[in-house]
């Protein structure tokens, strides 16, 4: 019987639960491959228990996840719905056994070190960690944010578009569509750098696929919702091409906006951390990063937090 969305999960789809993670294994690998053989060769499995897999995950879901034409494998409607989940899934697992993932107060802290010494530390912050005196420029970016509607090319904008970044998404990943100049990446990079990344999608961290997955989800976030999410991060990164990495902590303010044509616009706000609330990481750290890496925000461009004040 072809499963549908109305049949029962049966005993056995309950009890094949146990083995969930190879099901979901075989169902990822499956969908990125779109061949049986490739994706028992690459999972280390046989051919009968993939598909028994398939099929165990079909009839606990009550849909078909792969329809076959002339022996070639293809993503249902349900499969393509059912797959950035399942990533998702085994992405988090995975990092979880490692270590590279936590939840502490319910805000996601993702960590990675590499044996030559790079590390990747991020830390979900409180939103209202923004209205804390020394964070003027998120404070009036997220005002600005709120008047215009998300809508980057609104004239509440206008005054905060120097010391934003712009990301549209793609097939490959986010793509940099603008980058101010007096934003925190032209700072660190140099403008004539910074320029340089626009129309690149944002390069992949070392860490492996299931790490690259768990940074993305900010991003998912906050296109998914709409709204806004702040992170601090600590990490190495050089400041020319080729050049010695070197440690630079930041926040990052995530704001879903909209291009003129109604699609989808990340807009990402970044400054130099005062401060340290990453855990296992203590202030000491501040002092690695360098001091004329903080955006200074033009106080003749402040717009709304005089507005408010008055």
């Amino acid at each position: 019987m072809k499963p549908t969305e109305s049949a029962p999960v049966t005993r056995k789809a309950v009890e094949s639960h146990s083995l969930l993670h190879e099901m979901i294994r075989s169902f990822t690998t499956l969908a990125r491959t779109l061949n049986l053989s490739h994706a028992v060769r690459e999972l280390g499995s046989t051919r009968q228990t993939v598909r028994r897999h398939i099929a165990l995950l079909e009839e606990a879901k009550g849909v078909e996840l792969f329809a076959i034409e002339d022996r070639q494998y293809r993503l249902t409607e349900a499969g393509e719905q059912a797959l950035p989940a399942a990533q998702e899934i085994l992405a988090r697992g995975n990092a979880w056994l490692s270590g590279d993932m936590n939840h502490l107060s319910g805000l996601l802290s993702l960590s990675h070190s590499q044996p030559n010494g790079w590390s990747f530390h991020q830390h979900q912050q409180r939103i209202d960690v923004i209205w804390q005196p020394e964070n003027i420029l998120f404070r009036e970016a997220f005002r600005a944010w709120g008047m215009s509607g998300g809508h980057i090319e609104h004239e509440n904008m206008a005054h905060i578009r120097p010391y934003l970044m712009v990301y549209r998404e793609s097939p490959t990943g986010w793509i940099c569509v603008e980058m101010g100049e007096k934003s925190f990446y032209s700072i660190w990079f140099g403008w004539t750098n910074a320029r340089s990344s626009i129309g690149r999608p944002i390069g992949q961290f070392p860490g492996g696929q299931d790490f690259a997955l768990m940074l993305d989800l900010p991003y998912k976030d906050v296109k998914t919702t709409g709204g806004c999410r702040l992170d601090q991060i600590f990490t190495q990164v050089p400041r020319m091409p080729g050049g010695d990495l070197v440690p630079t902590a930041y926040h990052r303010l995530l704001l879903g906006g909209a291009f003129p044509d109604g699609s989808f616009a990340l807009i990402a706000v970044l400054d130099r951390s005062r401060e340290i609330n990453i855990p296992g990481l203590g202030p000491e750290v501040l002092d690695l990063a360098p001091l004329d890496s903080q955006v200074v925000f033009d106080s003749s461009c402040v717009k709304y937090e005089q507005a408010i004040i008055n």
